[in-house]
């Protein structure tokens, strides 16, 4: 399937070249592609089951692929994996810091696995950014969810990341809470030109601060293009529908017509 973004000028800082991966047999990732641009926010979507989580455990180097690679930043992800994950960061809804620290010594602890020069003051910054500078004491196993996940982020950022790859983000968030942390993504994307790849459920999160979606269907790309554009291919009224269409019956969306040359 050609890529929407294959005339962007951008770097690529993330490409994963047909990816396949089997377990006992069945295909989780079959044949997956995709490219992500500096300054993009790329969402990846899918029912459960669909595959994202594979995606991105083998995006990460957690898990190899059976077949296929990841390169960043130009680099092979297998061969490359510390310089890259350097200029990159991952946060998620189902992934706890220890619980057992305070919110600050947690980030400090990552401030100096990061080596991030004046942490104290990174800290800071983003803990203000996120409204949550009353937490920096508190213990970590006893926040809320969208406590944690603010703090998650902050974790996330500290590294002054050029990839970050967000999952489920706003997951168990009040819709207050939720539109913050999507103002809070949007605007550290735009002032810093990261690429990101942001996995979610949550369509208005996918509507507010997705460029470019790739639909998962079974382990395969079935549709992408920016949101605006999925619509306007199908007959759906919504994303939400979109979504519905693609997790019940696998709908692949037609590509847009090539216009007639002059």
């Amino acid at each position: 399937m050609p890529s929407s973004a294959s005339s962007d000028p951008r770097e690529v800082i993330l490409q994963a070249h047909h990816l396949t991966r089997e377990f006992d047999g069945v295909r989780a990732l079959d044949d997956f592609c995709f490219e992500l641009r500096r300054g993009e926010v790329l969402g990846l979507l899918g029912a459960n089951g669909a595959g994202k989580t594979t995606a991105m455990n083998c995006l990460l180097g957690l898990t190899l692929p059976t077949s296929g690679s990841v390169s960043a930043f130009g680099l092979d992800l297998q061969r490359h994996r510390i310089e890259i994950l350097k200029r990159a960061n991952f946060c998620s809804a189902y992934t706890a810091l220890p619980g057992n620290l305070l919110v600050r010594q947690n980030l400090t602890v990552f401030a100096r696995i990061y080596g991030v020069p004046d942490a104290n003051a990174r800290i800071a910054e983003l803990m203000e950014l996120l409204e949550i500078p009353h937490l920096a004491g508190r213990v970590t196993g006893q926040l809320s969810a969208g406590e944690s996940t603010r703090v998650n982020l902050v974790k996330a950022l500290l590294n002054r990341p050029e990839l970050l790859m967000l999952d489920e983000p706003t997951a168990s968030l009040d819709p207050d809470i939720a539109d913050k942390v999507r103002k809070v993504v949007r605007r550290v994307q735009r002032e810093n030109q990261l690429g990101i790849l942001y996995t979610s459920h949550n369509m208005r999160d996918i509507e507010e601060v997705c460029d470019r979606v790739i639909f998962l269907h079974r382990g395969r790309v079935v549709c992408e293009g920016t949101p605006t554009d999925l619509l306007a291919r199908s007959s759906s009224q919504s994303l939400e529908d979109v979504f519905i269409k693609i997790a019940r019956d696998g709908e692949i969306l037609q590509e847009p017509p090539t216009p007639p040359s002059a």
